[in-house]
């Protein structure tokens, strides 16, 4: 990697690309309030052809199958457009040569007390690596195969990159991950000893190809397709999502700040890389480093929505006026009697500046492990701050996450047409005009 700093979306920018009958594939399922919504919300405004793809699923024995009827009929609903029924789960936690034991299978032996110790069969693990890479590409040559009759020549094409994840369904790690994303006190976990454990550095590689690997494939799977609509006058860009910490005010500056410990980080790292690389070959491919949110696959993390609620002030910063005036009045309205929006925000400003907190603050070292410091006033400050509110389920950080899921898909729709760099940071100054401007 070379980047030594982020680099930032500074201008709101426009679509001049994309028009009706254009094509919009997204490459990973639509599962929920996921970050992909404000973009394909984006691709739907312009006239956009939806078309989709499914992870499959999981039949009694653990074999990969298509959608049956009526799981199709509900995707497509949730998408609002076709989908390739074809299914393209990422990683390898659950493949194996035949007859032979799965990672998932082997790491159901592990247990706290032996996990740290515990040595993994490398060679083993290279074979099912094997099996699921190839099952993927696999997957990946038939979807291509069959986009190719459904997108006519001249089109423009966006490539929306959504995978994202890895995490295998041990037991012993689900309470491993309950100690390090939420544990404080005794029940504090150090990320470090997962990281270096074998179950670690499994778990680092199963990231890496769902995260990361996808998208090298999705970009090779599909340079035939590429190579025929731009012959024909038409363009193609490639998308994807990353969480390399964003820049947010602290204090009176925008600063960039990062979630920890970010386990996903490396895998992240290697996305940005793929990006790079392709930009440097001459294919429009750009990651996106988006402002954390709460998503259902992020709230595992335990305040990893605390970057978030700083938003407020810079919509205020960034000539808000009555949007921001009105956005301030309906994220009161959620908190208790006597609590005000300037309370959150001390909470927010008193663990921003802790000596705890600052040497977090070093973009060189991302990702870093955690401390017990830093998980004791993580999770203690996102508790307080929730038993702030009237419902433990209507926060103000869910209300701006709507609110940043939309202003991000506009910003990467209109970046993504004369994309400035492989690697793009959307921080709050942009996210805030751009919200400000929606409004």
């Amino acid at each position: 990697m070379t980047l030594k700093s982020p680099v930032p979306l500074t201008q709101i920018p426009h679509n001049d690309l994309y028009r009706k009958g254009d094509v919009f594939v997204l490459f990973g399922e639509l599962f929920g309030r996921g970050y992909v919504t404000g973009l394909l919300e984006q691709a739907k405004k312009a006239g956009m052809e939806i078309i989709g793809i499914t992870v499959g699923r999981r039949d009694e024995h653990n074999k990969l199958r298509p959608l049956n009827d009526e799981e199709l009929a509900q995707a497509e609903a949730n998408l609002g457009g076709r989908i390739i029924n074809i299914p393209a789960m990422a990683g390898f936690d659950l493949d194996a040569p035949e007859g032979e034991p799965t990672l998932t299978d082997l790491l159901s032996a592990l247990t706290l007390e032996n996990w740290e110790t515990e040595k993994l069969d490398w060679a083993h693990i290279e074979k099912c690596r094997d099996v699921g890479v190839k099952r993927f590409q696999d997957a990946v040559a038939k979807i291509m195969a069959e986009l190719e009759g459904m997108i006519a020549d001249g089109k423009n094409v966006h490539f929306a990159h959504t995978m994202a994840g890895g995490i295998p369904k041990a037991k012993v790690f689900l309470v491993i991950a309950n100690r390090i994303y939420k544990g404080r006190g005794a029940r504090h976990m150090s990320s470090q000893v997962l990281l270096e454990s074998d179950l670690g550095k499994l778990i680092l590689q199963n990231f890496d190809e769902v995260s990361a690997n996808t998208f090298r494939h999705l970009i090779e799977g599909s340079a035939a397709i590429r190579a025929r609509i731009e012959k024909s006058g038409g363009q193609v860009r490639y998308s994807a999502y990353g969480y390399h910490g964003t820049g947010i005010l602290i204090g009176d500056d925008y600063r960039w700040q990062t979630y920890t410990n970010y386990t996903q980080g490396y895998a992240k790292m290697k996305l940005e890389a793929i990006a790079e690389e392709a930009y440097a070959s001459g294919i429009k491919a750009t990651v996106f480093n988006c402002p954390e949110i709460r998503t259902n696959s992020s709230d595992v993390f335990a305040g990893i929505e605390l970057p978030l609620l700083p938003l407020l002030k810079a919509l205020k910063k960034e000539n808000g006026g009555a949007r921001a005036e009105k956005i301030w009045a309906d994220c009161e309205a959620l908190l208790v009697e006597g609590a005000t929006i300037d309370d959150v925000l001390k909470k927010i400003a008193d663990f921003q500046v802790s000596d705890v907190m600052e040497p977090f603050y070093d973009f060189n070292k991302w990702p870093m492990p955690n401390s017990q410091g830093q998980s004791d006033i993580t999770i203690g400050t996102s508790t307080e701050i929730a038993q702030m509110h009237k419902d433990g389920k209507a926060l103000i950080s869910d209300y701006l996450s709507v609110l940043v899921v939309e202003a991000t898909g506009a910003l990467i729709f209109g970046e993504i047409a004369h994309p400035s760099a492989p690697v793009i940071w959307l921080n709050h100054d942009v996210v805030a005009r751009q919200i400000n401007k929606a409004g």
